[in-house]
């Protein structure tokens, strides 16, 4: 889970920087903003690559954070005191992690834990955070609401502007900030009224900046849950994948990624219309859009119906011609792994030459994971269209693809390539025979 937010965190910064950078190359009058943000970027991404990673036991499990103040519920299991607090707050007599019903709420300071985090942190040139790090002041939260207040209330567009800027600022620079939205219910709405009246790109840049908030505040783990069931977030962030800018679409694409890790979240996303302009956008958008649009289609084809979706609106198609050019090969590959899994997509990649295709990027120095894909997705066709072996022999009585990577190939890939050239000889043996 920490090298999963650490993964986010990255790709967040990545598409801060690639914005700027933007600005800065394709405008003559670009600001001081932008370098300093890109310069910003650059240094944080720096820390993310050298900043070690905390032995799991060490983050909370609520959090998924480095632990500050370490407390004992009466589960036997330890927490950071200000969000177990807030979890016992909020009337749950539950351990989070066992589910087992508490006999008491009593926090019992874990100091053996306390004094191992601190060894840790000295050992690897890390300040330990202080406990009160992460609580929200309440003039802050005063602050942040009196924004929310004029995106909801306020009639003028350009002091909805400023608002929209410092609240996409003040969710990415200051993270406790997006539990504001767990505890206020009707604060998403608030976020989002400017865009609920009218064509959602109406004003551009506010739709790109509110867009870019709720993939912020879609990084809280406890926000998944209610930003998705608040029957204005999916649609608006359908809309803006459709109807915005290129990194308005982008970020809407990595928050409905983001959102989808919730299981119950896949059914409501998909039935908003997301996989349509996902796999269109996987198809126009640059590299980080397009990483973004395929991770989400992977994410949310779990669900055996949105791959369904996802083929019928051209996804097969869509990564094929990017593989072939060797754009985003290995992510692709997963996708084109998970949906080759009934008749259709195995028409269509059958028509657009994927034995070809997959068999030349197996001869490749490619990665072992993408060597795997390739050969479990040649299992498949094979399996499914016996007339493709002709094909793979052909290939294998000339450069032996198939039974080098039965040799050489992790141990999924050596089992699907052996199962392959069984299945070669079985069948031009039994076809000399008659």
């Amino acid at each position: 889970m920490a090298e999963s937010c650490r993964r986010l965190a990255a790709d967040e910064l990545k598409r801060e920087l690639q914005r700027r950078v933007n600005c800065i190359v394709e405008d003559t009058d670009y600001s001081i903003e932008d370098t300093d943000e890109a310069m910003h970027c650059l240094s944080s991404l720096k820390d993310l690559k050298l900043r070690p990673t905390p032995p799991p036991e060490y983050l909370c499990p609520l959090s998924h954070q480095l632990m500050k103040d370490p407390v004992v519920l009466a589960s036997g299991q330890t927490y950071d005191r200000p969000f177990i607090e807030k979890w016992l707050n909020k009337g749950s007599r539950t351990c989070p992690e066992t589910k087992e019903v508490l006999p008491h709420s009593d926090l019992i300071p874990n100091l053996l834990m306390r004094k191992l985090i601190s060894l840790w942190c000295n050992d690897h040139g890390i300040e330990l955070p202080d406990k009160d790090h992460g609580i929200i002041p309440e003039s802050d939260r005063y602050h942040f609401n009196s924004l929310l207040e004029i995106l909801s209330y306020n009639d003028d567009v350009l002091e909805k502007m400023k608002a929209a800027k410092l609240v996409r600022i003040l969710t990415k620079r200051f993270p406790p900030l997006r539990a504001f939205f767990e505890e206020d219910s009707v604060a998403v709405t608030k976020l989002l009224d400017p865009l609920m009246s009218g064509n959602v790109n109406d004003h551009p840049k506010l739709q790109e900046d509110l867009i870019t908030t709720v993939l912020n505040i879609s990084l809280h783990d406890p926000n998944k849950k209610l930003i998705t069931t608040n029957p204005v977030v999916i649609p608006l962030l359908v809309e803006s994948l459709k109807f915005g800018t290129l990194e308005t679409r982008s970020n809407s694409a990595a928050a409905l990624c983001t959102l989808s890790s919730l299981e119950s979240n896949k059914c409501i996303i998909m039935k908003a219309g997301a996989l349509e302009p996902l796999v269109k956008l996987m198809d126009e958008g640059p590299l980080l859009a397009m990483k973004d649009a395929a991770a989400t289609i992977v994410s949310l084809g779990v669900v055996k119906e949105n791959r369904s979706i996802a083929v019928f609106e051209g996804a097969v198609k869509v990564i094929m011609k990017k593989i072939t050019d060797r754009i985003l090969v290995d992510e692709l590959l997963v996708l084109l792994a998970m949906l080759s899994s009934y008749d259709k997509p195995i028409e269509q990649m059958v028509k657009l030459d994927a034995v070809s295709c997959l068999l030349s990027i197996i001869k490749e120095d490619t990665s072992d994971k993408s060597k795997e894909h390739c050969i479990a997705i040649l299992h498949t066709l094979c399996y499914n269209d016996r007339t493709r072996l002709q094909e793979m022999w052909r290939d294998e009585s000339v450069n032996g693809t198939i039974a080098n990577l039965a040799r050489n190939g992790t141990t999924r890939a050596k089992r699907k390539a052996k199962e392959i050239v069984e299945q070669i000889d079985k069948y031009f043996s039994g076809a000399q025979t008659s």
